[in-house]
């Protein structure tokens, strides 16, 4: 019978019009889009003989779908009730042959018909497949014939849109307390308490999440420490919805024996290779959170919920080098107040100091959000011009003795800001104005500071 139908294979395809339909996309097969780009390809016919066709259309789509059903026994049936809901993305057409009213002739051998369509420029919503929903986008083309069913094929791509963790919302450390009160039966067998940490809202796969918590058991039980990362998907329709929850990461700890303590400095859980959040979408939602819980024998588990968000743009570099700068920023000045006294002279009063106008001056209000390329930019003796301290005036009621103290103190604060000055320059500014800067710094102050 197979060899049967080898033999006949060439006289069928003789019989057939057309030898090949093809839809190929430009680009790897992996190729992701996001919002804004080109799609383009080429709709491929290879033909027998000649053929009659109608049109050949090429459309392109992006749909959100959400779809269950429940049922309910009514009596001695079933009833069934169908949940749906749909959200279209993207909807474009192309008239690859344009239905006229006229019919078109395409003679025997290989005809190509290129496309392109832009994806819209609004933020579209990451492609997705879950039990109850999805997020397609495809392109479909139709070849219609007549006396013929319409012959269609449908390919699939795929799109990601960004979500960039270098945002302040997504830096923003989380952080959270729990406790309860653990009762078997109808007696109290103490509390338990939890207290946890991550540094920052937004992740991306494959990073770790450094885990910083407390446990404090109070109870005459042992407990086990644990951590999960947990994928929640959402699905909603005509009102109702539906959850479907999955742990994708587990942390465990150490056995904590009753009225014990256990505290994990930055226990690393490790993110797998999971899909991006998806949280604009007004039908399906997937979204993280980091799980810390304790399992008390005996009674319900104590869980603590830090929300996450799994981003694609992965954490810039220059995050990791702030941190170091504001670190060694942070030594110096508690070197320099190690130097200052404790508990110096207060200075005479600021109004009897600094005339009305040097008042008006210094009032100023600084933008707090400028940027420090500019500040850089300046010039550097004009930077330090306008923010040194000034030594307030000589006071004849005013003793020697608390004279020399209120200068040491000035003198001192001026030293101080003078080095993160230094630390500043060092740290951002180029090499030429970093020169600019000893020597103006050592016109004004002699080799008082080293370069």
């Amino acid at each position: 019978m197979f060899q049967l139908s080898t033999a006949l294979a060439p006289l069928v395809m003789a019989f057939q019009s057309i030898k090949r339909f093809a839809l190929e996309l430009d680009g790897p097969e992996d190729t992701v889009y996001g919002s804004g780009e080109m799609i383009s390809g080429v709709v491929i016919l290879e033909l027998n003989r000649d053929i009659i066709v109608r049109a050949l259309r090429v459309l392109g789509r992006g749909v959100a779908a959400a779809h269950w059903l429940e049922n309910r026994n009514v009596g001695v049936s079933t009833v069934y009730s169908d949940h749906t809901s749909k959200i279209t993305y993207f909807r474009k057409r192309r008239h690859l042959i344009r239905d006229n009213g006229e019919l078109t002739v395409l003679s025997a051998g290989r005809h190509e018909y290129p496309f392109s369509f832009q994806l819209p420029e609004e933020t579209l919503v990451t492609s997705f497949e879950g039990k109850h929903g999805s997020i397609r986008y495809w392109v479909k083309v139709k070849l219609h014939r007549p006396w013929a069913t319409v012959k269609k094929i449908k390919k699939e791509f795929t799109v990601i849109e960004p979500i960039d963790i270098n945002t302040p919302s997504l830096l923003a450390p989380q952080a959270g307390t729990k406790e309860k009160m653990a009762r078997i039966w109808y007696r109290n067998c103490g509390q338990v308490s939890i207290t946890a940490k991550i540094d920052r809202k937004g992740y991306t796969p494959g990073e770790v999440i450094p885990v910083f918590a407390e446990f404090d058991n109070s109870t005459s039980r042992s407990v086990v420490p644990k951590a999960y990362i947990t994928q929640t998907q959402t699905f909603l329709a005509r009102g109702t919805m539906k959850q479907k929850r999955a742990v994708v990461a587990t942390l465990s700890g150490d056995i904590l024996g009753a009225r014990r303590r256990e505290t994990w400095h930055g226990r690393a859980i490790k993110i797998p290779p999971v899909g991006p959040s998806i949280l604009q979408c007004r039908i399906i939602k997937v979204e993280y959170t980091l799980r810390v819980c304790v399992n008390v024998p005996g009674t319900s588990k104590l869980s603590l919920e830090l929300p996450l968000v799994m981003g694609t743009i992965p954490l810039h570099p220059f995050g990791s080098r702030t941190s170091s700068v504001s670190s060694q920023y942070s030594v110096n000045m508690e070197w320099l107040r190690m130097a200052i006294p404790e508990q110096p002279e207060p200075p005479p009063d600021y109004s009897s100091v600094v005339s009305d106008e040097d008042a008006v001056q210094s009032s100023t209000a600084v933008q707090p959000e400028e940027d420090l390329s500019g500040v850089l930019q300046r010039s550097l003796l004009a930077y330090v011009q306008e923010f040194r301290l000034r030594p307030p005036p000589v006071y004849s009621e005013v003793s020697r003795r608390l004279h020399a103290r209120l200068h040491s103190f000035i003198y001192l604060l001026d030293c101080a800001f003078q080095l993160l000055l230094l630390v500043t320059t060092k740290v951002f500014a180029s090499e030429e104005i970093q020169k600019l800067y000893i020597e103006q710094k050592t016109e004004i102050y002699g080799n008082l500071f080293p370069t």
